[in-house]
């Protein structure tokens, strides 16, 4: 059962990384190729949220990650879903 559970788990992040990649990739080109319109300002307005810097001191070797920020919008999500549909036709 955790076995399962691991895969699941496995399989919605990967699913959820592709598809924000994929919606990152459609975005870009809704705003290279779309004309200025109230459809590509739908599109392509997105809602930021950011993680301040995270800091990893151990004693021998220190590093600092961030700030992480992710963008959420339509086209995010789009990209999201059609990974989810497409993996749950292939898995």
């Amino acid at each position: 059962m955790i076995v399962v559970n691991r895969r699941r788990v496995v399989r919605l992040s990967l699913v959820l990384l592709i598809g924000l990649v994929l919606g990152a990739l459609l975005t870009e080109l809704a705003v290279r190729f779309m004309p200025d319109s109230a459809a590509r300002e739908f599109f392509t307005t997105s809602v930021a949220a950011a993680f301040g810097p995270l800091v990893f001191d151990l004693v021998a070797v220190g590093f600092t990650l961030g700030p992480l920020v992710f963008h959420l919008n339509a086209l995010s999500v789009v990209g999201v879903l059609v990974v989810a549909l497409g993996a749950r036709a292939w898995l």
